[in-house]
């Protein structure tokens, strides 16, 4: 009995989390082109983290901000892993000239201006119009979330591959090494790009290296255990975060409790890299190899991309 009023209060509890997410319609406007989905059971997510400093600014209609992170996180029907496609923020795409045009109705630019333009809308149906993937949820963080999360967490531990100073206030050094980092140091940390020789692509890297540490640690015995702790990451989260109407964190809990950072694979989606097109430089995609890569999370085969495309690490000693 006992057993069962504490099941039935844990489901309140988190229910009453869900109830409190900040929500967007970014579905309701997209047209019949929309790719189908092609295999149940599985989740294609799209995260974007937007470069506003402002908790309250619009995610569902067009605004000064801009996406910071864009990430299509594909959940195989067997629900034991997790594929992360990162794409550049200038990344080289068609934009369509509103979420429910066609995809050939607007014109080129890059990818993170689709945000701007058109919101949380806009931004699925540019990216569904790019890779043919049909997107289930949209999950959207600004900045101050991505502080109050890790923040809750105690910090999470990041691994810097060489000194630098930061070109933001109050323009701390990151110095090489294994660093643990707070939520002002760990956001300063990955916006960091032009110190680095792969400029944006350092970024990408930071952002990828940031989710995973940030994935290990809610996931760790340590915030598990602790009830206080386990309670302020669960409500910052709910703060931080806007998701679509039919997402639910009970759904999600139950479908995802067994992930862990070593469940996470990320990748970048295949370009060419930079080049100038109309006096702005630009991401060029790998059109074919990006395709290979879509058509592969479309159909729930990423395991089978991943091993053909994925080099493996080298061994201990070479």
């Amino acid at each position: 009995m006992l057993g069962l009023l504490g099941g039935l209060g844990l489901w309140k509890y988190v229910n009453d989390l869900d109830n409190d997410l900040q929500r967007t319609d970014a579905f309701s406007n997209l047209t019949g082109g929309r790719p189908a989905k092609t295999v149940d059971g599985t989740l294609n997510i799209l995260m974007v983290g937007s470069d506003s400093r402002d908790p309250d600014s619009q995610v569902d209609s067009a605004s000064e901000w801009r996406a910071d992170t864009i990430i299509l996180m594909h959940i195989p029907a067997s629900h034991d892993k997790a594929y992360l496609v990162s794409m550049p923020r200038d990344l080289y795409v068609p934009i369509p000239k509103e979420a429910g045009a066609a995809c050939d109705s607007g014109q080129r630019g890059k990818i993170n201006a689709a945000f701007a333009f058109g919101g949380l809308p806009l931004a699925v149906r540019t990216v569904e119009c790019f890779t043919d993937v049909h997107i289930d949820h949209v999950m959207a963080i600004d900045f101050g979330g991505f502080k109050e999360v890790t923040d809750a967490l105690g910090g999470v531990d990041l691994k810097v591959e060489r000194t630098v100073t930061s070109i933001h206030k109050p323009y701390r050094t990151f110095h090489k090494g294994v660093r643990h980092m707070n939520g002002d140091q760990a956001l300063d940390w990955v916006r960091q790009r032009k110190q680095f020789p792969d400029g944006d692509f350092a970024r990408v890297r930071h952002q990828q290296e940031f989710l995973k540490a940030l994935m290990d640690k809610a996931a760790s015995t340590g915030t598990l255990t602790n009830p206080k702790k386990l309670n302020s990451f669960l409500k910052a989260t709910t703060d931080a975060v806007t998701v679509d109407q039919d997402f639910s964190l009970v759904d999600m809990a139950l479908q995802f409790r067994s992930l862990r950072g070593e469940n996470l694979q990320f990748f970048t989606s295949p370009h060419k890299g930079s080049e100038t097109i109309n006096g702005e430089s630009v991401v060029v995609s790998d059109r074919e190899k990006a395709l290979a890569l879509y058509e592969a999370m479309s159909a729930d085969k990423m395991a089978e991309w991943a091993a053909a495309n994925v080099s493996p690490p080298p061994k201990q000693g070479s």
